[in-house]
């Protein structure tokens, strides 16, 4: 596989893809904040494939971007994990063209930035209520990206499946014609979801981590064996992760596209927790059976 153009100028690559698309090429695009994973991988390897349908090859996509404006002032940005030379090398083994990977933020937003992206009602609750400010970030740097690249697919994890909810409706509100793809959650074998921010925890705090996972197993067993109070899978899950010894953020069981509580947890409900294991925030979920 050749090695990904790399673009550090946002201008640069919006006239590449620009290019791109009005020769003809399909674009699909993978958004990420790097530290690339067996999840990412997944997302790429998809955009590889999606973007050569129609016996013609397209253009695989890639943004390798931490977006400061969707972190908090107390959380991690500045010791998020970074790695782009082996982000490259991701990129490159499933088969990605070009990856832009802005060398400093002030060439995403300028030296003013005035304008804001607000998702109504989809962002609210869950990690919404948790952080601030979180998805308004996402939201905007998301469609900065959506214009400057003019993807016809963008695709993201179901792992965080607020921020896949949100950036859902906004680009159907906004007409941003791409169609966004959510691809299942990537586990490690003892099931814990693949996170970037997983290398943050030692050894303990890694298998104290498997409760995340574990309380949505036995919530769903319990779903399946005809279980359906919400509140009683809700409390059943909360105890396993405390007493794992998690800091509980949240668990709620909710619609999967308007993501209200629900108090009867029907086929296709999804259960999203978070939880703290020792200072590390983690998220899971999982649609119930």
């Amino acid at each position: 596989m050749p090695l990904p153009q790399l673009f550090t100028d946002p201008a640069a690559w919006q006239a590449r893809c620009g290019q791109a698309r009005d020769s003809g090429d399909r674009l699909a695009l993978v958004p990420t904040m790097g530290y690339l994973h067996d999840g990412h991988r997944s997302l790429l390897r998809e955009a590889r494939r999606r973007a050569d349908q129609g016996g013609r090859r397209g253009l695989a996509l890639a943004t390798i971007f931490v977006n400061p404006t969707q972190f908090g002032p107390t959380e991690d940005l500045s010791r998020y994990p970074r790695d782009l030379a082996g982000d490259l090398a991701t990129c490159e083994a499933a088969g990605i063209d070009a990856v832009l990977a802005p060398s400093d933020p002030a060439l995403m937003f300028g030296p003013v930035h005035q304008t804001w992206v607000e998702v109504e009602g989809v962002s609210q609750g869950l990690c919404g209520a948790s952080r601030p400010g979180h998805f308004r970030g996402v939201a905007t740097v998301v469609l900065k990206l959506f214009n400057l690249t003019r993807p016809h697919l963008a695709l993201f994890g179901e792992k965080d499946w607020q921020q896949l909810t949100v950036i859902r409706a906004m680009a159907a509100d906004l007409a941003c014609g791409v169609e966004v793809v959510g691809m299942p959650i990537v586990r490690e074998p003892d099931g814990l979801a693949r996170s970037s921010r997983n290398a943050y925890l030692e050894p303990e705090q890694r298998q104290a981590a498997l409760a995340l996972s574990r309380s949505l197993a036995e919530a769903a067993e319990a779903a399946a064996a005809g279980r359906r109070e919400a509140r009683a899978l809700q409390a059943t899950a909360r105890a396993r992760l405390e007493a794992a010894g998690a800091r509980v953020d949240y668990v709620e069981v909710v619609h999967p596209l308007t993501l209200r509580p629900v108090s009867e947890a029907v086929p296709g409900s999804v259960m999203l927790l978070a939880a703290f294991i020792g200072t590390t925030r983690l998220i899971d979920n999982r649609v119930l059976p």
